[in-house]
């Protein structure tokens, strides 16, 4: 699938793209027409400050064309810090000695209502790799006492490669997303940045959305760690790896994580030679926005509050809010940590800082999931975005889901400045019937219903 030698070739043949080169590519790329491997190098390697703002300027303008203003919202669950695995740039490196720790069933259940209590309803269910402690079982129960004790509706996976029959009990308790960073497309750099580590087979974990679909999963993300090896190989790996999986499944990446390397227990940045600057980092974003159009893009909170922000105008569509990376995270202040998270935060605030600023710069905060429990996944999602109509469902959906969040957890300010904002932002609703609809279910909200979605 990632042939190196092919992708290096296409970056060193599309260096120093001309102006025309550039302007062409962009009228094709508004026009959500595919970009080959060779326009999307040259995407990369544009150098003339014109070229890099007008490929801002239209990621930014397809992102809103496809996404509108809305951003969905979610946080990392870790439920255990156990990894047989040494991965050079993870603070739960198995090298690294402190003392490991996993949630019972009955702390799972505290920490699923701590977050339903900052308003959350979706989860990334974060989980090292150990056979031993954390069988597939745990996790399999660990989602189960969520849906069961919280009111949370949608809990995306973040576990290691595995088999076929695994990720079958994954679709069967019913799972969202399943989320699998590749870390790296660079096989050398994989190899060398797990060593001795289960994680360390690269084509075992390559595959993994192959066992992933034959188990009948059909919502997949991936990612890289932006920092292991070459930004652009990476980008372009990532586009290959969704060509793939769209050529022999019929559908392609559901999003893409585009984590940045940053300072964790028991590594050094120094001893990375790739890590990312800023400007770079606005360019794999954009660019991946340009030649995966519909799929969403998720940033984390290691990202700063000015980067978040400045990157959703540009192309991202998810974002994580008051974020804990250390296991049994959310809980009172005046609980003392002694693990160390995974990685380090940049941006922390808070989830009602965040939706408050969100709101007074016109975006939607979304805590939609209609789409998984409507089965508008995989291809039936894929063609609605497409076709330009699955904007006509998110956005009613994300208005009403941003009306419960105000009413259950937004403070007085929060409340009368954001259901002003709902009402305004409903009367842009183009279709009059689902306009009538949605304006009747804020109401019913307001009132106290609960979970209404079209």
């Amino acid at each position: 699938m990632i042939d190196k030698n092919y992708i290096n070739g296409i970056l060193k043949a599309s260096l120093n793209p001309t102006t025309e080169e550039i302007r062409l590519i962009m009228e094709k790329a508004s026009k959500r027409i595919k970009l080959s491997h060779i326009e999307i190098a040259m995407l990369l390697n544009a150098h003339d400050e014109k070229q890099v703002h007008s490929i801002y300027d239209i990621a930014g303008k397809l992102k809103e064309e496809i996404y509108g203003n809305r951003v969905v919202i979610f946080a990392p669950l870790y439920i255990s810090n156990y990894c047989v695995n040494n991965c050079k740039y993870c603070g739960y490196r198995r090298d690294n000695k402190f003392a490991r720790r996993k949630l019972t069933q009955d702390e799972i259940k505290e920490q699923a209502i701590n977050l339903e209590k900052l308003g959350h309803k979706r989860l990334a269910l974060e989980v090292g790799e150990a056979p031993v402690e954390t069988p597939i079982d745990y996790v399999v129960e660990s989602i189960k006492t969520i849906y069961e004790h919280s009111s949370i509706r949608r809990i995306n996976v973040n576990i290691a490669a595995t088999t076929v029959e695994e990720y079958k009990m994954l679709h069967d308790i019913g799972i969202g997303t399943y989320i699998l960073f590749q870390e790296t497309y660079d096989k050398d750099a994989f190899e060398t940045n797990h060593p001795k580590s289960l994680k360390g087979d690269y084509d075992y974990h390559l595959y993994a959305f192959d066992r992933a679909f034959e188990a009948g999963i059909d919502d997949v993300g991936a990612g890289v760690l932006f920092g292991l090896a070459d930004w652009k190989f990476e980008v372009l790996s990532l586009i290959i790896h969704n060509e793939y999986l769209e050529k022999k499944f019929g559908v392609g990446l559901h999003t893409i994580s585009v984590p940045r390397l940053k300072k964790a227990e028991g590594m050094d940045l120094k001893d990375f030679p790739n890590i990312i600057n800023d400007e770079d980092f606005k360019r794999l974003v954009t660019v991946i926005r340009l030649s995966v159009p519909y799929v969403g893009i998720i940033l984390s909170t290691r990202e700063t509050k000015e980067m978040r922000e400045e990157l959703i105008s540009y192309g991202v569509s998810q974002v994580s809010a008051g974020s804990k990376t250390d296991v049994g995270g959310y809980h009172d202040e005046d609980e003392e940590d002694v693990a160390p998270d995974q990685f380090e935060l940049s941006d922390e605030r808070s989830v009602r800082e965040v939706n408050k600023d969100l709101i007074e710069k016109g975006f939607i905060p979304s805590y939609c999931t209609a789409c998984y429990r409507k089965g508008r996944t995989g291809d039936r999602f894929m063609s609605l975005a497409k076709s330009g109509n699955i904007g006509s469902i998110c956005e009613p959906n994300a208005l009403m889901t941003l009306t419960e969040y105000l009413m259950d957890y937004g403070d007085q300010d929060l409340i009368e400045k954001g259901l002003k904002y709902v009402f305004e932002h409903s009367e842009t609703i183009r279709n009059q019937k689902a306009k009538e609809k949605l304006k009747e279910n804020i109401y019913k909200i307001i009132k106290g219903e609960r979970d209404l979605f079209f």
